[in-house]
């Protein structure tokens, strides 16, 4: 039961460095975007941003979850 749990915390802690990378790449994305004046550019980065908020809330939301599912 204890490599359950340590797989669990394991994949919280990817999912959720993964969302943050996503919604970092997305600020710069946006960042770029206004600062060019690219309005392609600001929308692929806000969208960028709020799916990396997704996967992250998933991340401390959800994952956890699971653990009760083998217990």
């Amino acid at each position: 039961m204890a490599f359950f749990t340590s797989a669990i915390t394991i994949l919280q802690t990817l999912v959720v460095a993964l969302g943050a990378g996503l919604a970092v790449w997305g600020v710069i994305n946006l960042l770029e975007g206004y600062g060019n004046d690219n309005p392609g550019a600001k929308s692929q980065g806000i969208k960028q941003l709020m799916a990396g908020g997704g996967v992250a809330l998933i991340g401390t939301q959800l994952v956890p979850l699971l653990a009760n599912l083998f217990s």
